[in-house]
This record gives structure tokens, sequence and C-alpha cells, in this order.
């Protein structure tokens, strides 16, 4: 039997594509409301939620269609020209937990995501508040 390389990863357990197209844009809507985080992001979203959605794909075990467009994602090092605040890194993980919330996902499978957001989104803070 040939299974695919991602049968059984993340990506594949909270739904793959049809779950990203929605967290994508749902999670930008609240970054584009959110008073501290609207000021740091562009105010046209449309390129980012481009990258987002690729870059989720490859950060959850799908398909790498991150590095196939832009090369390695060398997370840190792409948001050092931003100042990322322990605060400003919290308030994004707060937009990402709502997001989170109004999708149909298993809640185990909620929370081994949020994990992964929560380590990579600490990981950007690059500035003292």
């Amino acid at each position: 039997m040939n299974q695919s390389p991602h049968t059984h990863s993340l990506y594949t357990r909270f739904g793959g594509e049809q779950t990203l197209k929605k967290l994508v844009p749902s999670f930008y809507d609240k970054v584009a409301k959110h008073p501290e985080l609207a000021k740091i992001f562009p105010e046209d979203l449309t390129e980012t939620k481009i990258k987002q959605f690729k870059f989720l794909s490859q950060f959850f075990g799908g398909p790498d269609l991150y590095s196939r467009d832009y090369g390695h994602p060398m997370l840190r090092a792409r948001h050092m020209p931003f100042p990322i605040t322990p605060s400003l890194a919290e308030a994004w993980l707060g937009c990402m937990k709502d997001t989170l919330r109004e999708l149909d996902i298993d809640e185990e499978i909620k929370n081994e995501m949020l994990s992964r957001f929560t380590f990579t989104a600490h990981h950007m803070a690059n500035t003292p508040d």
C-alpha cells in the first residue's frame, strides 16, 4: 500500500488544506482588528495570508509549499526587522487561540497545534517589553 508521507501528520489530522483555508483568513481578520498587532502588520494582508498558508502547510507536516516558493523559512531571521515583544507574541497567540476555538477540530489536535504555535511565537520575540 502506497501512503503519502503526510498520512499521519498533524496537517492531515486537523484537516489539511481545507482547515488552513478557514484558519488563515479568520486569524488575520482578528490581527487586523487588534489594536497592537494591526500596527506591525501591513494594511493589505493579502500576501501575508498567502505566505502564512504556505508556511503552515509545511510547519504542520503537509506539502513544503513555503520552501518551494521562498526557500527555507528561517522564521526568526525573517522576523528580525520587526520589533516583536513578549506582549506582542502573546497577543498573536490570543488571536490564534480565538481562531482555533472557532474551528471544528478535535480538542487534542487543537492543543497540539497550540503547543507548536506557542513555542514558535515565543521564539519570535526579539525585543523586551
